[in-house]
């Protein structure tokens, strides 16, 4: 089961954007998702003029064509795939309010009577691949900063690695304590370096106005035309632009459609654009400076605070990567995808501000060896593309089925509006494939294997699942049979769950069987996970009477939530259920898997669930129950 709520630093924005805000509330807003939704899109410029260019040049002198070509492909790139695609159409297809791969594939499986499985493994995959950006993002963005260090003095050259890890590190470190306080940091920084780079290209369009000429499609196209040999390399380099661009969906619940849109087409874009013109149009004047041309276009008095400002971006662009992380696992406990991880809450306001410790280990341990493996943001640029633009094709496949299905629109009309997109979508993936020898074998490996992880988990649950059912004795039929000829009985109320409300606990036979007794009043709680974000608390309790002993009690939390047992039960006595927290006991079941004979998965499939089952977090503690009154008893089955 999981718990979403992304970006550590948007909490409260969250909250605000999903109760129709002021137009004060909505500069909030944009200001708000200026310094989270646009890190990594925002630090771009960094790096992906600089490889479009290499890769255009071919190893020899870079000709004016090719700058306004590349240039040209990188625009229209922004036009279509981020303004078009993301801004003015998936903004659109939201989930009461959030966004994200797996708000698709649950709007997805909502309206798609058929083929549940195969959406599924569309989400699977997209949400795979995103683990992978969440990787090589903060590596590549925090080199690619600190490598303007070389350009200070070039004796500084050997340490680029050794600093960068010093400030992953940090960064990883400090999550623990939460990024309330560092989130007030991150909007005005990053509305400074927008501001920034946006000025730092205008300055620079003066070097050659013809750049403007980039705004027209053509140019882009006829280079590629021209330049068939290169052309599948060029877009691979190109396709850098748009990195980040998923995180305006994914991060639509906390600031809303209108806020996000705004930011971007009315500053964000802009800024980007002048920057990109403005290193064109240096490229242009001065073909030499494509060693660095972001930071050529820095005046030598301002090198050293523009380094700081770009590293202080993409800490930040890293940021809310790691926090996205830690939301599409929270989600993907909760759609049971991944097995329970231990979850922290770092403020008492607002639940979307989590820590995951095992998370932030993984994220960080495969940081560092990329850092370590690539050591240059040039080398670590080939692993980007696949998953950035694998995970945006995922997107576009599960939004063909939303607004097919969900918006009624025909499939006709659907592929006509949403075809194109995929096509590009497909045509940068196609084109970073090449890289996979050099760097781009990174995030299919790392997609590989966390698809196979979710796989194994939501395979083994079932085979577990249909193993103890096959044992299990109908609830109502024990309820009975505890009527004809009841047990002992002891004071207070007991509750168990269960995965199962048809069939009875293990925990209750387990209780009968042994210790012969049964509680004066007994809930057989059910933990449901529903298909939208959030429920309110009208939505959150059902409870069914069986007779004066029994009650039937289900607790509902959407997909983004966390499960709160002592919050449900609150809710539960208002209903009118008087008990008294003090008397009751919690009876939970804790299985002891063994692989069995005649398995349903491989020997290797068996060992990986296990190992996942015995690492996954205790249930008192995922569940949040008081641990003082938790009665655990022991099964054993075989898989």
């Amino acid at each position: 089961m999981t718990e979403n709520n992304a970006d550590t630093e948007t909490g409260a924005a969250s909250q605000i954007a999903k109760a129709e805000p002021t137009p004060q509330g909505v500069r909030t807003l944009v200001i708000g998702a200026i310094g989270v939704v646009f890190g990594d899109i925002g630090t771009s410029p960094l790096y992906a003029l600089r490889e479009s260019a290499l890769a255009a040049s071919e190893g020899g002198p870079l000709l004016r064509s090719a700058v306004v070509g590349v240039l040209s492909l990188i625009l229209w790139t922004l036009i279509l795939v981020v303004t078009c695609k993301y801004v003015l159409i998936l903004l659109r297809a939201d989930n009461k309010g959030e966004g994200g791969t797996l708000t698709l594939v649950a709007l997805a499986q909502r309206v798609m009577g058929k083929g549940r499985l195969s959406i599924l493994l569309i989400g699977m995959l997209g949400a795979a691949l995103f683990y992978g950006d969440a990787i090589i993002s903060p590596a590549m963005s925090v080199l690619s900063a600190v490598e303007g260090v070389k350009l200070i003095t070039p004796a500084l050259d050997d340490y680029v690695v050794p600093i960068t890890m010093l400030i992953l590190i940090t960064l990883f470190v400090s999550q623990r304590y939460g990024t309330a306080r560092v989130a007030a940091f991150f909007a005005p920084v990053m509305v400074v370096w927008f501001i920034a780079i946006g000025t730092a290209g205008a300055i620079h369009i003066l070097d050659d106005p013809d750049v403007f000429a980039a705004f027209n499609p053509y140019f882009g196209v006829r280079f590629l035309y021209h330049h068939p040999g290169i052309a599948v390399v060029v877009l691979g380099a190109v396709c850098l632009a748009a990195t980040g661009a998923e995180a305006l969906y994914a991060d639509l619940g906390h600031f809303g459609r209108k806020p996000i849109s705004i930011a971007w087409l009315y500053f964000v874009f802009p800024a980007l654009a002048l920057n990109y013109l403005g290193q064109g149009a240096m490229l242009m004047a001065h073909p030499e400076a494509i060693d660095s041309p972001f930071y050529r276009m820095v005046p030598e008095w301002a090198l050293i605070p523009f380094v700081v400002l770009a590293t202080l971006a993409t800490v930040i662009a890293s940021q809310a990567g790691i926090t996205g992380a830690y939301s599409l696992t929270r989600q993907a406990i909760q759609l049971g995808l991944l097995p329970r991880m231990e979850i922290r809450f770092t403020s008492e306001e607002h639940a979307g501000q989590i820590y995951m410790p095992k998370v932030n280990r993984l994220l960080l341990v495969g940081v560092l060896v990329l850092v370590v493996s690539f050591q240059t943001s040039s080398a670590l640029s080939h692993a980007y593309g696949i998953s950035v633009f694998g995970a945006m094709l995922m997107d576009g496949l599960l939004a063909i089925l939303v607004i097919w299905k969900g918006w009624k629109w025909g499939l006709a009309a659907t592929l006509a509006l949403l075809l194109p997109f995929v096509v590009i979508d497909a045509a940068f993936l196609s084109a970073n494939l090449g890289k996979l020898v050099s760097g781009g074998w990174v995030p299919v490996v790392l997609a590989a294997f966390l698809v196979v992880v979710m796989s194994t988990w939501r395979k083994g649950t079932a085979i577990l699942f249909a193993k103890t059912r096959k044992n299990d004795v109908p609830v109502r039929e024990l309820i009975g049979m505890l009527k004809a000829s009841p047990p002992h009985r002891v004071r207070g109320l007991a509750i168990f769950l269960t995965s199962d409300p048809e069939t009875s606990p293990t925990a209750l036979l387990h209780n009968l069987k042994h210790n012969k007794v049964l509680h004066e009043r007994n809930v057989i709680l059910t933990i449901d996970t529903d298909d939208t974000p959030t429920l309110s608390d009208s939505e959150r309790i059902t409870i069914e009477q069986v007779n004066e002993d029994f009650w039937l009690v289900s607790m509902r939390f959407g997909y983004m939530e966390s499960p709160n047992i002592p919050l449900g039960l609150a809710l539960l006595r208002k209903t009118g259920f008087k008990f008294d927290i003090m008397s009751t006991s919690f009876f939970l079941s804790r299985r002891s898997i063994r692989p069995a004979a005649q398995s349903a998965m491989p020997l290797w499939q068996d060992h990986l669930f296990m190992s996942l089952a015995r690492n996954a977090t205790d249930a008192t503690d995922f569940f949040q129950i008081p641990t003082g009154r938790v009665v655990e008893v022991g099964t054993q089955v075989t898989v």
